[in-house]
């Protein structure tokens, strides 16, 4: 079972994907700001972390660089309701960029497409 790190401040968009991923057949980690992520990646096997960029403690950009320091080949999916950060150079690192939406649809996509990716 591969396992998908949920990386969201807000409880509720984050158990929405918690839910969603877990019934399609995913493991799901939780954490709420980039610190968190980088321990959870540290302490548990995981194949692809989906990350919000506007986070207190460490930011999801912070984290993205910290995290592919780590795990180099660690598939990362920047998950936010900002366009903006599209274009910060810190934010081509990650192998898709998605806009929030209640349809999870283009987020299950790109979970698939990036751990198939690197897994090549």
């Amino acid at each position: 079972m591969k396992t998908i790190l949920i990386v969201e401040d807000d409880p509720n968009q984050g158990l929405l994907y918690e839910q969603e991923l877990t019934e399609e057949g995913y493991r799901v980690l939780r954490a709420m700001n980039g610190r968190e992520a980088l321990r959870a990646v540290e302490e548990h096997p995981v194949d692809c972390v989906v990350m919000d960029i506007n986070m207190p403690v460490m930011d999801g950009l912070d984290a993205l660089g910290r995290i592919l320091d780590l795990r180099p080949k660690l598939p990362i999916i920047i998950n936010t309701a900002f366009s903006a950060y599209k274009d910060s150079f810190m934010s081509w690192a990650a192998d898709a960029y998605v806009i929030k939406s209640s349809d999870l649809t283009e987020l299950k996509a790109c979970i698939q497409e990036a751990m198939a990716k690197k897994t090549d």
